[in-house]
């Protein structure tokens, strides 16, 4: 079996046994103490043809609709093992190195995304059930990395620090105007108008996320304060004191890059502070899974940091700090699929099996690329100005503790 022998040549730690559609076993790379020991069945001889030629696409199609099916071991251990041979397929067989040339070819035309393309793609995993959100994130409903202060901190915790930590960051003042691009269901917003008494605008081009949030800034009294718009942030035309943009800019597209910061750089006022929160690649530019683009995230891709800062100068924007929060997302992700497994019958109510499957494979191959591969995520302070933030970062901390402290007044 000529994919068996391609996992053998590319398994790096553990061993995986292949049960073809025939039922013959093929067993390939070696069992070691500690590495996983998987065994995979594929149902037919169509799913064997499509995993050779496109096996990046395949996996997660086949496990999807029941093709291919792990009978010994996990999921997670599985997509442990294809993780430990994906560098190795990508450079040493024919078949890597081919569709990798040809993504590189054609990253910037599947990454082109103006406004109408860029609604469409939002709707499609932003727009599902609400309770879907429910059943796996945290009360506040935080769709982006957490930050783990402590590893043992509970999700509800870590996605607090992360809202604590971000509004360190963009030095707010009580009647600051700030802008948040990507506001999802409307947390970031809400806590910045609580804790620092700002007056903030949150953009999103979810309907879904657009009428939660406005509910609950009716049912917190800030509706008055705080104030979402169904909208293209390319569409806005005020200016502000602060600009925050989380999780949003992985769908901005490699292609939008400079008119992303040029509009950020028009939006933001001479003296103000930005901070963009972003999943990224700790390598240089590459391309995005077709299987997560295809069926989770079209038009999605994480950028390298050298990509982000070559669109930042040309703009003429000072990056004042940058920091890398590496396995924080690892850790968040494994809280989210924790609760999705715990929720799974009621999750497959809403929608059914196929649809669990591939959210299954979706949150654990998410998860092991922040473990194993280059994925991390980056936070950067950016200003029109030079000496619009403190010279060093004693300020963050200051902030953090007195807010800390706070919280923990209210709550006696």
């Amino acid at each position: 079996m000529l994919l068996a022998r391609l996992m053998d040549k590319c398994l790096s730690a553990g061993r995986l046994t292949i049960v073809d559609a025939a039922g013959t076993r093929h067993v390939t790379g070696q069992k070691r103490e500690g590495a996983a020991d998987v065994t995979v069945r594929i149902h037919d001889r169509a799913a064997q043809r499509h995993l050779l030629f496109n096996p990046k696409l395949a996996f997660g199609e086949l496990y999807m609709d029941g093709r291919l099916t792990v009978e010994d071991g996990t999921l997670y251990d599985f997509l442990d093992l294809l993780c430990s041979a994906v560098g190795s397929f990508e450079k040493d067989t024919a078949i890597g190195r081919i569709s990798g040339a040809y993504a590189q070819l054609t990253r910037r035309i599947r990454q082109y995304n103006p406004v109408g393309k860029a609604q469409r793609n939002v709707a499609h995993h932003y727009d599902l059930s609400g309770r879907l959100y429910d059943l796996f994130l945290d009360k506040d409903k935080q769709y982006s990395c957490a930050y783990f202060e402590d590893e043992n901190d509970g999700l509800e915790k870590a996605q607090h620090n992360k809202k604590r930590h971000i509004a360190a960051k963009l030095l707010l003042e009580s009647d600051q105007k700030v802008l948040d691009i990507g506001c999802g269901w409307g947390g970031l917003a809400l806590y910045l108008a609580r804790e620092a008494g700002v007056e903030v605008t949150g953009l999103t081009l979810s309907r879904e996320q657009h009428g939660v949030a406005e509910e609950r800034a009716r049912e917190a009294g800030l509706h008055n304060q705080v104030r979402f718009r169904l909208q293209d942030y390319r569409e806005e035309r005020e200016t502000y004191d602060r600009i925050v943009s989380v999780g949003m800019f992985e769908h901005v597209g490699a292609t939008h890059y400079r008119e992303f910061f040029r509009k950020l750089r028009g939006l933001l006022r001479e003296d103000g502070v930005a901070l963009l929160h972003t999943i990224g690649r700790a390598g240089p530019p590459g391309t995005t899974n077709a299987w997560l683009a295809k069926y989770i995230f079209p038009g999605g891709y994480t950028p390298a940091l050298s990509e982000m800062m070559a669109a930042i100068e040309k703009e003429n924007l000072w990056v004042t700090d940058i920091e890398a929060l590496r396995l924080h997302y690892a850790s968040t992700l494994r809280h989210w699929r924790e609760r999705f497994a715990a929720n799974r019958d009621e999750i497959r109510d809403l929608y059914d099996e196929r649809f669990c499957r591939m959210w299954e494979f979706y949150l654990t191959g998410c998860e092991l690329s922040f473990r194993r591969l280059d994925q991390l995520v980056f936070q950067i302070q950016i200003a029109r100005r030079q000496d619009a933030v403190p010279l060093t970062r004693g300020y963050i901390e200051r902030w953090e503790d007195r807010h800390r402290g706070e919280a923990i007044r209210k709550a006696a």
